[in-house]
Order: structure tokens, then C-alpha cells, then sequence
């Protein structure tokens, strides 16, 4: 009880910080998105949260508005595309993503409105990945039962996958490290974490 406490009061200090310093940063991010592309500066989605609750997941808008449609029409018109996206759930050469777009999520960027999910308790700063509700019927065929543990714990802005190897990863890795994750789960783990973080964002390798 006494680390989820330790590790609730770090994630609200944290996210505070962040929203109160980073505020000019966010500012020129939300201006270049609003005179680069036409659409909204926020990106928001439902994600699964802790015991799988649903929960508003915020971004910065890094696609084009009819980013849903392209998916469809692009994985029906290209096999090869519809193969890499089963695999990793993303796409490499994405041309859903505007210019900008392209920048904020290789340098996450993108994530930055999660530090507001952060401080209302829907994510913690490290965690497993906030997965999608259409993404959980894959979950279950990959760990069966397991699937639980992976709710149990609040997801996270950053964890073990995104510093081990990031887009690189297929899904079936990404959820088999955020299980090695809550396994190894503790506050100074999650500090190393943070720390291993910085370099990934500074140095984006294995973004896209």
C-alpha cells in the first residue's frame, strides 16, 4: 500500500511540474498543428485503463483528420501494409501522419497532453501501455488468462517496451514486456525507467 501511495504522489508531482513548466512548449506544439493541417489540436481516444475501464486517452492531434478511413482503405488496397500492421499495429511509412505529425510522434511529442491523464489518475508515468478496447480480444489469445494482470496496474505515459526497442517491437513482445513489467514493479525500477526514457526521445531510433 505504502508504494502505490509513494508512487501516486511521484506521478502528481511529476505531471503538475510538467503541465506548469512545459506550458510555452505545449503552446508552440498547438499553434504549428493548428496553422500546419485543418482539424483539431487534440487527438482524444478510449483506452483501457486499470481493471479495464475505459478512459479519454489525450494526444496531440499527429495525423490527418480522416486518418480512420485511409487505415481501411489502405489495408484493403495493400497486402503488405495489411501483414505490417498485424504484426506491429502501426505502420512504419504511415501517410496518415502529417509533416508535422511525423516530428511530434518520433520525438513523442505527441504524448506530451498525457501528463493531464496523469494527474486526473487514468495513466501513471510508468506502466504498460494503455491499450485500445478493440485490441483486448488480441491480448487474449496472446497470454489467455494473463490478461487480467495486464489491468491490474494503472498503464503507463512511458515503461519496458518503449525503452527496449519501441515501434520495433511486434505486439506480441510489447505485451509479453509490459508483463515482465508489473513482475518486476517497484519504485526505483520504475525511476531507472524514467531515466532510460530521456536518451529514447532525445535519440528516436526505433520510433515511428
Amino acid at each position: 500500500m505504502k508504494r502505490k501511495w509513494v508512487k501516486r504522489l511521484f506521478d502528481i508531482v511529476f505531471s503538475t511540474a510538467m503541465l506548469t513548466l512545459g506550458a510555452p512548449l505545449f503552446f508552440i506544439v498547438a499553434l504549428l498543428i493548428k496553422s500546419t493541417s485543418p482539424g483539431p489540436i487534440f487527438y482524444c481516444s478510449r483506452r483501457l485503463g486499470r481493471f479495464g475501464k475505459q478512459f479519454k486517452f489525450w494526444k496531440f492531434r499527429s495525423m490527418h483528420v480522416d486518418a480512420e478511413q485511409k487505415l481501411k482503405t489502405l489495408l484493403a488496397q495493400n497486402p503488405s501494409l495489411r501483414e505490417e500492421w498485424a504484426l506491429y499495429f502501426k505502420l512504419k511509412e504511415d501517410p496518415r501522419c502529417t509533416r508535422l505529425g511525423k516530428f511530434l510522434r518520433k520525438t513523442s511529442l505527441d504524448e506530451i497532453p498525457q501528463f493531464w491523464n496523469i494527474l486526473k489518475g487514468d495513466l501513471s508515468l510508468v506502466g504498460p501501455r494503455p491499450y485500445l478496447p478493440n485490441e483486448l480480444s488480441k491480448i487474449q489469445s496472446i497470454i489467455g488468462e494473463e490478461w487480467k494482470l495486464l489491468f491490474s496496474v494503472r498503464p503507463g505515459l512511458t515503461g519496458l517496451w518503449q525503452t527496449s526497442g519501441r515501434s520495433f517491437l511486434t505486439f506480441e513482445d510489447r505485451v509479453r514486456l509490459d508483463l515482465e513489467y508489473i513482475d518486476k514493479r517497484s519504485f526505483l525500477y520504475d525511476l531507472k525507467l524514467i531515466a532510460k526514457t530521456i536518451p529514447v526521445i532525445f535519440f528516436p531510433n526505433g520510433a515511428f
